[in-house]
């Protein structure tokens, strides 16, 4: 577990470097090199720097970042859905910083937000083909819904995102 690498809310003067290196861990070669990447099924880019800051200003929305240094090397974001439920998204590492452990601290990071916030549910949302990143979220405690929902950009084939769940744990 590499605990040296500080986890802490995004900074505004951090959303265009958080934009690159969410790109980086999702799409393209460089995602590659890494074992949680969408590169073999989208093609397209995975965020606009105009959704990045919707999500900054939102104020139902948490961005945590992890650094090396001065580089952002890993993100997620908590959103409360309100009526018990948050949403973790954007939890992806820097492929050569994956398999580190800061993949599993910030997880551990947005799960502690929901504590505090109270909710019952925590839930995301992974495609269903992505299966050793769904089992990696079953070790996590995560476990599928039954819900499938369909991506939100047409692809061919169609792709379709798995629900995972779980209850916040109380510290």
């Amino acid at each position: 577990m590499n605990a040296s690498i500080p986890i802490e809310p995004a900074k505004k003067e951090d959303l265009a470097a958080l934009k690159l290196m969410i790109e980086g861990a999702y799409r393209g070669d460089h995602a590659r090199m890494g074992w949680t990447h969408e590169a073999d099924l989208v093609q397209d880019e995975r965020i606009s720097v105009e959704e990045v800051v919707r999500l900054f200003l939102d104020p139902n929305v948490a961005i945590y970042v992890a650094r090396s240094n001065a580089d952002i090397v890993g993100c997620v974001t908590v959103t409360d859905e309100g009526e018990g439920v948050a949403y973790i998204g954007l939890l992806c590492v820097d492929p050569p910083f994956q398999s580190s452990g800061v993949g599993a601290r910030l997880l551990t990071t947005a799960e502690r937000l929901c504590a505090a916030l109270g909710v019952e549910k925590m839930e995301m949302t992974v495609i269903e083909d992505r299966e050793p990143l769904i089992a990696w979220y079953e070790r996590a405690g995560y476990r599928r819904s039954g819900e499938r929902r369909p991506f939100p950009v047409p692809q061919d084939p169609p792709l379709f995102f798995v629900v995972l769940e779980k209850t916040p744990a109380s510290d």
